[in-house]
């Protein structure tokens, strides 16, 4: 199986916040909630960070996750054993 497109810690699922990476899109620097992947389709949800609410469909390498500052979906912190 070819995981080449991403690796482990740049894996994109649903409800990942993400940046528009791609230097020629219209959308570079926007940030959205990935809502859908379809193979190589994400559908990010470009809401609250956006002057309009919409729906738009990027290729996996025109995205980055988005690790800090704003989450749609905060990471619940991982609770310790005792």
């Amino acid at each position: 199986m070819d995981n080449s497109s991403t690796s482990e810690e740049e894996m994109i699922l649903p409800g990942s916040t993400v940046t528009v990476i791609n230097q020629t899109s219209i959308y570079r620097g926007y940030e959205g909630c990935v809502q859908r992947i379809s193979g190589n389709d994400v559908a990010v949800l470009m809401d609250s960070h956006t002057p309009w609410d919409k729906m738009i469909t990027f290729r996996m390498s025109d995205l980055e996750e988005k690790t800090t500052g704003f989450q749609y979906y905060p990471q619940k912190p991982i609770r310790k054993g005792k």
